[in-house]
């Protein structure tokens, strides 16, 4: 999936403020965090599937004799009530019964420029097939212009970037809104402080990047909020793959390249996770998983442990990483936005519905 659009401009009530040159007009004018019952811990990473599909591809393999352990530590993670205000009737029905398609979401709250706390920086679709051999994940540009579905407090109702149905109306008008946009029904969502990322990635003992091409993050959380990445293989600790991770600024296609670096930090974390060095360390394991326990947040249903078990095979290798169909970048109104292509979109989630996933790949190109 090519990658290479215009810059990436966002709405700030929704993500990271745009360069300054950008008008505060890209706002949606009636933007407001989400009427839901009191808040419980709302700091998700973009880089969510780090911490979420990680924990659940690795906690299996290796670890069968420490069952107790596990669900004590899965006993400790936070749990959201996702379905709860979506109506059944407007959801897709399950076309292929035995495969899981789950909805990760993330966002930068650690972001200085995050005052709202009502932000959605990274969605991905991650299917399961049913023979659970390898994952296919699906990210949705966060600007991708959508119908967002009416949410049942009375917000939404009309088009907008998906990342605004978190502010209209919390994680079931995402869910909502991604189900009507794609036509898969989801079956979980997976949700990570970012705040707990560095943590992780240093519990692993760093992860192996190669950077394909050099550049400056100039919105780094080191002192002088400035670091070099120089091109090539090399080792990132946690604070390094995090400012790798989260840079867009740097790129003239913006999101499309950052979300091209989350797909391999996602990668490299999954391998150093299901290496043999973690798994035979006890003192690194435990760390590793203490720090994903922290951070991740899921849906009430949602068994870490079970399904880890499912897929304590898989390894990075197994994973497919894809871009939804895009026609590039324009303007609606007065924001900039992403451009869904509905047609190969339309291909590419049906096969995805099905889970034909040779379609999905061929349907992805």
């Amino acid at each position: 999936m090519r990658q290479d659009h215009g810059d990436v401009q966002t709405d700030t009530s929704l993500s990271a403020s745009p360069p300054a040159a950008a008008s505060s007009a890209d706002e949606p004018p009636t933007l407001e965090a989400p009427a839901e019952r009191p808040r419980r811990r709302r700091r998700w990473s973009r880089l969510v599937l780090i911490m979420g599909l990680v924990l659940v591809l690795v906690v299996g393999g290796g670890m069968l004799a420490a069952g107790l352990y596990y669900r004590s530590v899965e006993s400790s993670v936070e749990r959201v009530d996702a379905f709860e205000d979506v109506p059944e009737e407007s959801r897709p029905q399950v076309v292929a019964a035995d495969a899981l398609n789950i909805m990760i979401l993330g966002s930068d709250s650690r972001d200085p420029e995050n005052t709202s706390g009502s932000r959605t920086d990274t969605i991905i679709l991650a299917h399961l097939p049913k023979d659970r051999s390898s994952a296919q994940l699906i990210s949705i540009p966060r600007d991708t212009w959508v119908s967002v579905p009416r949410s049942r407090q009375g917000r939404g109702g009309r088009d907008a970037k998906i990342n605004a149905a978190y502010a209209w109306g919390g994680v079931p008008l995402m869910v909502q809104t991604v189900e009507k946009f794609t036509g898969v029904r989801v079956d979980h969502v997976a949700m990570v402080d970012f705040a707990g990322f560095k943590e992780i990635v240093d519990a692993l003992g760093g992860i192996e990047i190669t950077v394909e091409q050099g550049f400056t993050s100039r919105h780094s959380f080191t002192p002088d909020g400035r670091r070099q990445f120089v091109a090539g293989k090399q080792e990132m600790d946690g604070a390094a793959a995090l400012d790798y991770a989260r840079e867009r600024y740097a790129f003239a296609d913006g999101d499309f390249t950052r979300i091209k670096h989350q797909q391999q930090v996602i990668k490299a974390i999954l391998d150093k996770a299901a290496s043999g060095g973690t798994l035979a360390s006890p003192t690194r394991l435990n760390s590793f998983v203490r720090a994903t326990a922290d951070a991740v947040a899921v849906d009430e249903s949602m068994s870490l442990l079970d399904l880890g078990m499912e897929l304590r095979h898989l390894r990075g290798g197994n994973l497919d990483f894809y871009t939804c169909p895009t026609k590039g970048t324009g303007r609606i109104g007065n924001e900039s936005v992403v451009l869904a292509d509905t047609a190969k979109a339309d291909r590419l989630f049906d096969a995805v519905r099905r889970d034909a996933v040779p379609e999905i790949q061929s349907a992805a190109k």
